[in-house]
């Protein structure tokens, strides 16, 4: 039997995304019933909603009562995912009101809760939309914070609701979780993605294969179990995970910067990046040109800052946040992992063989994860969520 899932439309002008993330949704094989709010159908009307999800569609709780929906939906669904969230609609669920046929199912549903808040910036960040969420979020409720970006009109500021690719894959981790608790939740968790590009010149650089899908998988499971997480990416194209803060930067110094900034709050770093060890020692200010009558000039380098190690240097003997380290290597991956993670002193490093055509820029990885205390888990070929997943798994009792 396929997976069911309640989908609740809240009443704002983001409804119209919600379209596609319920053909998203569909399309894999759910069974999906979409439950809006009155006011979510001036925006998108029932046939819309009936046509993509093959099921009718219902606001309130007397429509076919004789099956008593609004305990039958809650009880029976494996998740149940709110987009657009509303200030409204957050505050009756926190409140525990049940006035329609969404918020008497939010009363019932014993599954996995997400909520996907989209609204202006000044109803997001006003303090009794925080404390809602905050209410939410302290019974076991995943909810998503918004982008940043476009809203209604000429607005522009966090409360736009993510894209439905993202929404998609928020739903995606949270089922193939099955249900279990959040054990993430309450946790700020700080991730590095991309690889740093060193420049030479206006138009030139040196910079690396690494093309962030760990990273983001990392980020995207670590929101799927209940974290805040901000996510350090150089450059990288990629859309941005659905519940994460993106910080885009470009060198090794500017990721340096934005890490120890966000490092202070972190219950977890963890170093997914492939940082450059060096970088030119003199940047032009002009394009290098090529002369005819004579050889490439020699570039001189020199070393960069080693993140890793300064985080582990500047954390308080006995507090701050668990680091985890990422090592590519190319052969004997193990034996220089084990050296590396001395060298480094983090408490969990992660280490995966590398190539031309293998982990950079694929979906599957493979690793080794080494723990300060001579832990060794290997986990097999397989989508770089599941090495996000086993990474999380040995973090979680090391926040606590």
């Amino acid at each position: 039997m396929s997976a069911r899932v309640v989908l609740g439309v809240g009443a704002g002008i983001a409804a119209y995304k919600v379209c596609e993330l319920l053909r998203r949704l569909t399309e894999s094989g759910l069974d999906v019933r979409v439950v809006p709010t009155r006011d979510a159908l001036r925006f998108v009307g029932e046939p819309t909603w009936a046509a993509l999800s093959g099921h009718p569609v219902a606001t309130e709780v007397w429509d076919g009562v004789s099956e008593v929906p609004h305990v039958r939906l809650g009880q029976e669904a494996d998740l149940v995912f709110v987009a657009p969230a509303t200030a409204d609609l957050l505050a009756r669920a926190a409140q525990g009101l049940a006035d329609d046929l969404l918020t008497n199912t939010l009363l019932t549903a014993r599954c996995p809760v997400v909520f996907a808040p989209a609204m202006h910036t000044e109803m997001w960040q006003h303090p009794a939309t925080q404390a809602n969420v905050a209410t939410l979020r302290s019974r076991g409720a995943i909810v998503i914070d918004p982008a940043s970006g476009r809203l209604t009109g000429a607005d522009t500021g966090p409360g736009r609701l993510p894209e439905p690719s993202e929404l998609y894959e928020v739903a995606r981790r949270v089922l193939a979780r099955g249900g279990l608790s959040q054990d993430l939740a309450g946790k700020h968790i700080v991730i590095s993605a991309g690889g740093t590009r060193e420049p030479l010149d206006p138009v030139r650089f040196i910079g690396n294969r690494s093309s962030g899908l760990q990273g983001y998988a990392l980020a995207r499971t670590a929101v799927a179990r209940g974290a805040r997480v901000t996510l350090v990416a150089a450059n990288v194209a990629l859309p941005d995970p659905a519940g994460a803060t993106v910080v885009a930067v470009g060198s090794a110094e500017d990721m340096r910067k934005a890490v120890f900034q966000h490092a202070d709050t972190a219950d977890a770093v963890v170093m997914a990046a492939a940082v450059a060890d060096f970088r030119p020692a003199d940047y032009q200010d002009f394009k290098i040109k090529k002369t005819e009558s004579a050889g490439p000039v020699p570039i001189e380098l020199t070393k960069n800052p080693d993140i890793l190690a300064e985080l582990v240097a500047r954390r308080p003997a006995g507090s701050g946040p668990v680091i985890v380290g990422f090592a590519a290597e190319t052969d004997d991956v193990e034996r220089h992992g084990r050296e590396k993670l001395a060298r480094k002193g983090c408490d969990l490093l992660v280490v995966n063989q590398v190539g031309a055509d293998r982990t950079f820029g694929k979906p599957d990885n493979e690793a080794v994860i080494l723990s300060a205390t001579g832990v060794s888990v290997e986990v097999p070929h397989g989508p770089k969520e599941a090495l996000a997943d086993a990474v999380w798994d040995l973090v979680v009792p090391l926040t606590n």
